[in-house]
């Protein structure tokens, strides 16, 4: 469900933002897959090696980047990566670490879940969707600020394991 923006500043105001960067190993993955490239390349010219290493450097960042989701909660909205929905339509908010977390991505997960989940943020929130038009039981997320995330959506945070 998607709402169209206001003119009042103060209704769109973000009262909590999160994105959800690529931990350091993953850059670290990125930059050895770049290095690689001169590997690949310097048998036929160490320069055009070189160079193809800072252009897929250049091409990973910008991906990276590009495909980094962002949690944004408003008084009227909250959007988590590429959906949104009325924040009438949030149920029941529940924050998860350790194995908990892990249960609610495997076992536990409802496969008409919507999922915006990265394997470098361990903790999820679970949002729970009450709309009756959308078939989605709930939204699983990940956050790197979970209590936060539970308290910005008003619900009292819960007991973390």
């Amino acid at each position: 469900m998607s709402t169209t923006p206001s003119s009042a500043g103060a209704a769109t105001d973000p009262i909590y933002q999160e994105r959800l960067w690529p931990s350091a190993w993953v850059w670290l993955v990125a930059a050895g897959l770049s290095g690689a490239v001169i590997f690949v390349l310097a048998p036929i010219s160490l320069t055009t090696g070189y160079i193809a290493a800072a252009v897929t450097a250049i091409i990973l960042a910008i991906l990276l980047f590009a495909s980094t989701p962002q949690i944004v909660v408003t008084d009227e909205t909250l959007r988590v990566g590429r959906a949104q929905i009325e924040r009438e339509f949030v149920g029941t908010v529940e924050a998860f670490r350790g194995d908990a977390a892990v249960e609610q991505r495997g076992p536990k997960l409802n496969g008409t879940a919507y999922q915006c989940i990265r394997g470098w943020i361990s903790p999820v929130v679970k949002i729970e969707i009450t709309d009756e038009a959308d078939r989605t039981p709930y939204w699983l997320a990940s956050s790197r600020r979970p209590e936060r995330l539970v308290a910005a959506l008003g619900q009292p945070s819960q007991s973390l394991q």
